[in-house]
């Protein structure tokens, strides 16, 4: 369970950044709309409904398609030579350089401490409704899982699968997605804390709020 946050911090410090790639959607005709080291914007409003910057557009049999930015950063490795030309669908065409926030670290750390339990498949994803009961009801104190408890709905081609928490018994310490949202497979969707590791977690995660600036 111990980590060497010491080691950890210091990686972080040293580069505070995610890169992200952006893959073509389907086959087309690219046009980019952005340049090289350019600050782009995620999506924005209090639903993230305002779309962020324009990457690039795809034509396909006189329809486009918009491709937006995800997160907020710099443009970063973009392939120009591909301007004006036919593309493949899934074909990387640029990364966003994405500086991490103390809130966004945080969360890449409590995967190192936390039992993480991910998505079998990309699905929708949605928490059972007793257990949204009992998260709301709790109101940040602590809502227990045991090992096969039913914890989640998959809905995958409009049918809905019963996920059952397959792991340690423990707290539901953090919560990955929200209920409804399209979750690739392999991505965290509930993280789990043994009861006995509250005490540590908690003290991990005052250590980098103290010393963590943005």
């Amino acid at each position: 369970m111990d980590i060497n946050l010491n080691d950890l911090l210091r990686s972080y410090r040293s580069h505070p950044y995610e890169d992200y790639h952006v893959e073509t959607p389907h086959t087309g005709i690219i046009s980019f709309l952005v340049e090289e080291g350019q600050a782009v914007k995620g999506p924005g409003g209090q639903w993230l409904h305002k779309p962020g910057t324009t990457l690039f557009t795809i034509d396909r049999e006189r329809n486009q398609k918009r491709v937006t930015a995800g997160c907020n950063g710099v443009v970063a490795d973009i392939k120009l030579s591909l301007e004006g030309k036919f593309v493949e669908a899934g074909e990387a065409v640029l990364s966003i350089r994405h500086r991490l926030d103390r809130d966004e670290i945080i969360d890449r750390i409590l995967t190192e401490v936390l039992s993480i339990f991910s998505a079998p498949q990309r699905a929708r994803y949605f928490l059972v409704p007793e257990l949204v009961t009992r998260l709301e009801k709790k109101a940040g104190d602590e809502v227990l899982v045991e090992d096969d408890d039913e914890v989640l709905i998959m809905s995958l081609m409009k049918r809905d699968t019963m996920i059952r928490y397959q792991g340690v018994p423990g707290v539901i310490y953090k919560v990955y997605f929200n209920s409804g949202d399209l979750v690739e497979q392999g991505a965290p969707l509930l993280g789990i804390c043994p009861t006995d590791n509250l005490e540590y977690v908690h003290k991990v995660i005052q250590r980098i709020r103290t010393e963590w600036k943005d």
